[in-house]
């Protein structure tokens, strides 16, 4: 990378920076195929709406790429805060649960003003959450709807064993529906972890049918093409957020 004269302003060079690499990520050379956010930028206008539901997706496999392979980019979070503070153009918006080892945004390598984030045990949604999703994707112009649930997964381990907690067994009861529709060969308990896994897929594609069922509006927006609403799993051991077909 050359410097830039002396006299450049540090903020304009910075934001010069990010164009340059902007550029080479859309023209493939430094190894990326779509936009994506890096060093002091926030996400613009221009670039989200330049953007397809599937070079969304694209990017967060990318990112998740260079999170497993400890290659994330270099994000000036101060910066970005800087450069959002009067507007926010997210790509996406992302359900994914509270455990604390997944959190999305590492997880997919973006940066300050790039998804909205709602965090749930159990990534279930509600009426709050689907409210937040409209507002999201047919106010806001996000493009992608992504559910993400994890492997080992205390709420839907907690869901398979009936427990019991408040007002955590309410939210459990809204799980236990995937563990009578998962098919799965061997023993059916919160003990085995690959059944806790098959659960929590299952629960994640409920989840998405739930979003198209109690949001006429997500709905409409997906028909026309305009989003996607679409699932992953995110992997512990090794880190790979896996999209769902």
């Amino acid at each position: 990378m050359s410097k830039f004269p002396d006299q450049e302003p540090p903020r304009r060079a910075l934001l010069k920076r990010t164009a340059a690499l902007s550029v080479l990520a859309i023209t493939g050379i430094a190894g990326f195929t779509t936009p994506s956010v890096t060093f002091a930028a926030a996400m613009t206008k221009a670039q989200r709406d330049k953007m397809t539901p599937d070079d969304i997706i694209e990017s967060f496999k990318q990112g998740n790429m260079r999170f497993r392979e400890g290659k994330m980019q270099q994000h000036d979070y101060v910066a970005q805060k800087q450069a959002s503070a009067k507007g926010q153009f997210p790509v996406a918006v992302i359900l994914s649960c509270i455990d604390s080892r997944a959190p999305a945004e590492i997880l997919l390598d973006v940066g300050i003003g790039e998804t909205f984030n709602a965090r749930v045990a159990g990534n279930i949604q509600n009426d709050d959450i689907l409210g937040s999703m409209e507002f999201a994707c047919a106010a806001a112009g996000a493009k992608v709807v992504l559910v993400m649930g994890h492997t080992a997964c205390g709420a839907i381990r907690g869901a398979i064993e009936n427990v019991e907690l408040g007002n955590l067994t309410g939210l459990l009861n809204k799980i236990k529906p995937a563990i009578d529709k998962t098919e799965f060969k061997g023993e059916r308990s919160g003990s085995n972890y690959e059944f806790v896994d098959a659960v929590a897929k299952t629960n994640v594609e409920m989840t998405i049918a739930d979003i198209r069922k109690n949001s006429p509006v997500l709905k409409k927006l997906e028909e026309e093409g305009k989003i996607k609403i679409v699932g992953s799993m995110y992997h512990l051991n090794g880190g790979k957020v896996e999209f769902l077909a």
